[in-house]
């Protein structure tokens, strides 16, 4: 059993504690109550970023202190929204939201993943008629296979989940957001990921 903070508690958010907990994990989910964020990561092992990426940064830098030593899951994706909600634009071209917390964060170890597919996706990897993929971007190794068996806990089988590498790969699987809204325009707000073909 994993102790496991989810800051955000949004579709994102409430979707991954949910599973977190039917996998037998223990989970705290902080919304927006002041103090809430710092008290639910001062006792987790690990801290889920499922948080607006657009506000991310600030809201993470803030607990730096709580964060000290922590996992750190990023699976936001920091956009400019368009005139219907969608993501439009990257706010951190030629970067990534995942870089940035690293940077900001030297003393944690910030993995991104989860971050190609819509939401219930992320919990039920298998409901997809062909194999979905979730990337892993870090630069600690045992950080990362910390997360894969997290992953694993959640449905997603070994051959699902691919390492790209050092965080700075985060850039690649974050500019794929970019797909999603003509994906959900094209073809409806039906859930997706975006997988490799082998």
């Amino acid at each position: 059993m994993t102790t496991i903070a989810v800051l955000g508690n949004g579709r994102v958010g409430g979707s991954l504690a949910t599973a977190f907990i039917r996998a037998g994990h223990e989970v705290t989910v902080a919304g927006r109550a002041p103090g809430a964020a710092a008290d639910a990561a001062r006792t987790a092992q690990i801290v889920i970023n499922a948080t607006p990426g657009d506000s991310s940064l600030d809201r993470l830098v803030a607990l730096r202190e709580e964060l000290r030593g922590k996992i750190l899951v990023d699976v936001s994706n920091a956009t400019v929204d368009g005139p219907d909600g969608l993501p439009a634009d990257l706010i951190y071209p030629g970067s990534s939201l995942a870089e940035q917390l690293q940077e900001a964060l030297p003393e944690t170890r910030v993995v991104k993943t989860l971050n190609t597919m819509l939401f219930p996706v992320m919990t039920a990897p298998a409901a997809l008629a062909q194999a979905p993929d979730a990337f892993l971007s870090g630069e600690d190794p045992h950080a990362k296979q910390t997360v894969r068996e997290l992953l694993i806990s959640l449905g997603w089988r070994t051959e699902w989940i691919t390492d790209l590498g050092g965080i700075q790969t985060a850039r690649a699987t974050e500019a794929a957001i970019l797909f999603v809204p003509h994906v959900i325009r094209s073809s409806g707000f039906a859930p997706f990921a975006i997988s490799i073909a082998r």
